[in-house]
């Protein structure tokens, strides 16, 4: 182990950030910019597949098959969780974009919607892998101050992904002018997740998962080979021990009483679902729903004319994450996803008036940019981070596993209902459900947050 008082060594924790840093970031982001790209494409080929080879779904098995993928990130994060925790992350690190790759180009190759529903299941169980894996590359090589802010810019790829697969889509609709085409869209996925595959084989194996396991010397040789040969490890070195140290179970959690603690952290983040997946899969449709895409045109063009609304409305999402990143986080963590749940919910109530009264698409649009705004300003980044802020490390694993399962499940059943609320009662029902959710979130925040807060231990806050 390298003699960390020499003068020309960096400690791995407060050194200062190199490329080897942004390349890690980059690579290992790749999962939350899939996930982008999939909320979009599964936006878009909704109405297309209604126009061109499937107009006989019902609504209830549209819900389904756009549900799938989130189905299958559920199941994969927590399969491949299990599975690098004891194998190791290398290995599932590089096969997730490969099944990526290969399920998206069997879409390519067919119109069935079996095989759609089936390859959206597997590419969302590889994206589901990348959301537990991806996270451990960027948070243990990462120096200390820039941990924290390097996790919620990989968050924010996220929206990055969804506005290259508008500017994507529109661009080859527009020219082709041909709806039918709806699967060679997914060729963008899977060049991405081609490169991302060639890409991580400049990774190495997780030197967190090596020193969990006492592999010390392979795990700062590895630190080495991301960050140059004059770094050694730093607090790593400390990871056996407190692997060592007992863990709660999931049934634990329950019987100590952590009750508000499960509830403050799973209920509000299965509630910021129904904006970022329920709203956001399904914006194209919204738009036409409440017409804000001028009638009259053929079914096809109104659809290709909602994706340049949707890409007006995914830059206020980036915008929305750089605030929050930049400025409201460091607000009172509490406070922020409180206002932020209660903002969404204002900005769709604006949206809604707006096409009860038949006001200028202005209003009823920019109502749709407040929410996108507060939502990944707020709640976005504030039900990712909660969970390991109230929780203790013996804890943790536990306590994240539950809320992002709640995360998750939130996002299933919204993607699963919007379809048929909007066969009930189209675009202002979907809206009049989405606002109870968003102050449903706000008021658990408000009611449990304080009380949550003041429980933990001085050195917990």
């Amino acid at each position: 182990m390298a003699d960390p008082t020499l003068v020309s060594m960096y400690n791995m924790d407060a050194m200062p950030l190199r490329k080897g840093h942004i390349l890690i970031l980059v690579i290992a982001s790749a999962g939350q910019f899939f996930g982008g790209v999939l909320a979009i494409l599964v936006g878009i080929i909704a109405p297309l597949i209604a126009i061109t080879h499937h107009p006989e779904l019902s609504s209830w098995m549209q819900g389904f098959v756009f549900a799938s993928g989130l189905i299958g990130i559920m199941a994969g994060s927590l399969f491949f969780g299990r599975l690098s925790d004891k194998y190791g992350y290398l290995f599932f690190f590089r096969l997730c974009p490969v099944l990526i790759t290969g399920a998206s180009l069997w879409i390519f190759f067919s119109y069935s919607i079996t095989v759609l529903t089936v390859c959206l299941l597997i590419i969302g169980f590889a994206i589901g892998g990348a959301y537990a894996l991806d996270p451990s590359y960027v948070s243990e090589i990462m120096p200390k101050k820039w941990r924290r802010t390097m996790l919620g810019i990989s968050k924010a790829t996220s929206g990055l992904g969804n506005i290259l697969m508008i500017l994507v889509a529109w661009y080859v609709l527009h020219t082709t002018a041909e709806p039918a085409i709806w699967n060679r869209l997914f060729l963008f996925l899977t060049l991405l997740a081609a490169l991302t595959f060639f890409a991580r084989f400049w990774f190495v194996e997780s030197p967190e998962w090596l020193a969990l396991h006492g592999r010390m010397a392979e795990a700062e040789k590895n630190v080495r080979h991301f960050l140059g040969q004059d770094v050694y490890i730093g607090e790593l070195v400390h990871k056996k021990e407190q692997a060592a140290q007992p863990k709660i179970s999931h049934r634990d959690i329950f019987a100590r009483g952590n009750i508000k603690r499960v509830i403050l952290s799973g209920i509000p983040w299965g509630c910021e679902g129904m904006g970022v997946y329920g709203i956001g899969i399904f914006t194209p449709i919204l738009l036409l729903q409440l017409r804000l895409i001028p009638e009259g045109e053929a079914p096809f063009f109104r659809v290709v004319e909602s994706l340049r609304y949707t890409f007006y409305i995914n830059l206020f999402v980036m915008l929305g994450f750089i605030i929050g990143l930049t400025i409201v986080r460091k607000f009172n963590l509490v406070l922020t996803q409180t206002i932020g749940f209660f903002v969404c919910a204002v900005g769709l109530l604006i949206t809604l008036l707006g096409y009860l009264h038949h006001a200028s698409p202005v209003i009823t649009l920019g109502g749709f940019l407040l929410f996108e705004l507060a939502l990944n300003a707020g709640p976005h980044l504030t039900t990712f981070e909660l969970p390991s802020r109230i929780y203790t490390l013996q804890e943790r694993a536990s306590g994240e596993g539950i809320a992002s399962a709640l995360g998750k499940l939130g996002a299933i059943i919204a993607t699963f209902i919007i379809p048929p609320l909007l066969e009930i009662g189209g675009g202002k029902l979907v809206l009049i459900v989405a606002i109870g959710v968003l102050v449903a979130g706000g008021g658990v925040t408000l009611l449990t947050g304080p009380r949550v807060f003041r429980s933990l231990p001085e050195k917990m806050e």
